[in-house]
């Protein structure tokens, strides 16, 4: 079954279409990697599958499911803008962030303090979030995004602000969340991080679907010494020999 269907997405914003006819899946337990630039797309597709957004034509299934109100308890969701309360205790948010997913307050506490310990911030459970670096909050609010234990994780850029040894870090929480069974969506425009980890993928472009599928099958096609260029304007540089194998005008 696949975990995530997207079929015809479409989201506007008045005269602005951020979205526009995208259509993909996504196999449980695998790591998808949702690609491109800034701007787009990316988060507003995110936001609709957590229904955030509603699209405005198209369809969404979670887990076998029209996505509906029910949807964002089976998700967790690592946003890309921090949305941490910076006056309370690193302990006291997640503990509130569990109660928000149906977590009863002491097996919050305790997941909570697991998670801490494993993110080598168990010593800092009683400090204020804005005692915390960048990087800390965001092992804080990854935290918050698994607590709850969701078979779907979106994670929105989650490598900001890390080092590389807490990069590495999450990355290897990552897979061993994928090993148990969890579907992991990552966003992202960092190709180094997609071909560690992704087994497809889906990139796309002013809200458009350009290239999706498995990872390896991808790669496989295009070759390793394999450039596609678009090009506007005489087109003299194709004369050189040696240089273009092939043009597909």
């Amino acid at each position: 079954m696949d975990a995530v269907r997207l079929e015809g997405v479409t989201k506007r914003f008045n005269m602005l279409t951020a979205v526009e006819k995208l259509s993909f899946s996504i196999p449980e337990r695998q790591v998808f990697g949702l690609l491109g630039p800034n701007g787009a797309g990316k988060t507003t597709s995110l936001r609709m599958l957590m229904r955030v957004l509603i699209p405005d034509e198209g369809r969404i299934e979670v887990l076998g499911e029209p996505a509906n109100d029910d949807t964002p308890d089976r998700i967790g969701y690592l946003p890309e803008e921090r949305g941490l309360y910076p006056r309370m205790k690193i302990l006291e948010v997640l503990v509130f962030f569990g109660a928000l997913k149906g977590l009863a307050e002491a097996e919050a506490n305790r997941r909570a303090r697991e998670w801490l310990e494993r993110l080598e911030l168990g010593e800092w459970a009683e400090k204020k979030i804005n005692d915390l670096s960048k990087g800390m909050q965001q092992k804080v609010q990854f935290i918050a995004a698994v607590l709850h234990r969701p078979p779907i994780l979106i994670l929105d850029e989650p490598f900001t602000g890390l080092d590389p040894v807490n990069a590495a870090l999450i990355k290897d929480i990552m897979l061993d969340l994928r090993s148990q069974g969890s579907t992991i969506v990552l966003s992202t425009h960092r190709m180094e991080q997609v071909e560690m980890m992704c087994d497809s993928i889906c990139l796309i472009h002013h809200g458009r679907p350009i290239l999706s599928g498995e990872l390896k099958a991808i790669k496989k096609s295009f070759g390793k010494n394999t450039v596609r260029i678009e090009y506007a304007g005489n087109g003299r540089f194709l004369e050189l020999p040696n240089v273009i194998e092939s043009v597909n005008r």
